[in-house]
Formats: structure tokens, C-alpha cells, sequence
């Protein structure tokens, strides 16, 4: 099943990608010759919240932290995006972009064009993610965009385990980034529930 036909979605950081096209100048191309999507993407394995492990720094997130995104079908078929960070650290003022995504057609799911501005998209495509958990759940994605500028590692849990931060400098490497260019993102430590 590929996102254009299931009914809920939680996506994270799409809103970041239709930034890129129309805030601040572009970082450094950490890419030049960016892959095809690995493996192609259903929409209810990327279902759920996703944070933000890592990623090429970009003026629209210049000192975000806590980073998050959540999205949803919309009535009309596209998919509702609400990227979230604290500016400055953990404890920063929250903001918030609310953004529309749409799948291209015949990317089985792994490319789509996001919005935050009006009928102005840009790319975002989910070069590789891992096979679903128990739950039913990718448990990664590394996104990125055909310039090279642009890349984000997203995991399901805000401390991802040393084994999975290694797998995913590994997959980046091969997948041709600049692993130099990478930022990681600061993530509020979790709490075990009682």
C-alpha cells in the first residue's frame, strides 16, 4: 500500500522541504549524485510520530531542536504536515509550520511534493527506511531531495540506540552523503512509563 491509499499518516519533516525551496540560502551540496528511493513506502508503516535524529543543517531550522513532525490524510487526498521544534534548545519557544504534501505518482509512495507556500512544492524523497516492526512501523527513514542539499535521518524514538545511530552514518555513507555536513538534532531523554 502506498501513501495515496491509506487513510491516516504521520510523516515527519516534509514541511522541511518546500522550506528549502523558498527560505534562506541552501547549505553545501553534501550529494552529487543523489540516489533513486531504495525501497518503495506504505503510507500506514509510516504512519505515527517520527523525530528527527539528525540531519543537513538549513536555514529554515537554524537552531531547532526537539524536532518532530505529524501528518495526516486530508479530505481532499493530500497529506496535512505540522513540523514542530524548540528554537535554541529543549527548553525554546515551539514553532510550528502546517504544510500539504501529495505522493507523485508512480514513486510507489517513496517521493512526494510538499507545501508550505501556496501552490510552491518541493521534493522530498524517502531514500531508504527500514522494514516494519511489531507494530507495524518503519522504525527509520533518511530523506533527502534530488540537489544533494538537503538530508534528514528520522527514527520512531527521540534517543535512537547506538546500533541503529551507527546503522544509519553507515547507510548514509553508502547512500553518497557527506557525513562531515551532518548535524545531530538534540532530543529530550524519554521516560519509562510505570
Amino acid at each position: 500500500m502506498t501513501f495515496k491509499h491509506a487513510p491516516r499518516a504521520v510523516f515527519p519533516l516534509l514541511a522541511a522541504a518546500t522550506l528549502a525551496a523558498c527560505a534562506g540560502s541552501p547549505g553545501p551540496v553534501g550529494n552529487t549524485a543523489v540516489p533513486e528511493p531504495a525501497k518503495p513506502v506504505a503510507l500506514a508503516s509510516y504512519l505515527g510520530t517520527w523525530h528527527e535524529y539528525a540531519r543537513y543543517e538549513a536555514p529554515f531550522q537554524k537552531g531547532c531542536e526537539g524536532v518532530t513532525a505529524t501528518y495526516s490524510e486530508r479530505d481532499d487526498g493530500k497529506i496535512a504536515v505540522l513540523n514542530s521544534c524548540r528554537k535554541g534548545g529543549l527548553d525554546g519557544k515551539l514553532s510550528e509550520a502546517k504544510g500539504r504534501a501529495k505522493v507523485v505518482e508512480g514513486s510507489d509512495g517513496a517521493k512526494l511534493k510538499v507545501s508550505f507556500f501556496g501552490p510552491f512544492y518541493g521534493d522530498y524523497w524517502v531514500l531508504d527506511r527500514g522494514e516494519p516492526n511489531a507494530e507495524g512501523q518503519y522504525p527509520w527513514s533518511i530523506v533527502g531531495e534530488p540537489s544533494g542539499r538537503y538530508l534528514w535521518m528520522l527514527t520512531r524514538e527521540a534517543q535512537p540506540s547506538a546500533e541503529l545511530r551507527a546503522a544509519l552514518e553507515a547507510r548514509v555513507r553508502e547512500l553518497g552523503y557527506d557525513w562531515d555536513l551532518v548535524r545531530i538534532t538534540e532530543q529530550a531523554p524519554t521516560t519509562p512509563s510505570s
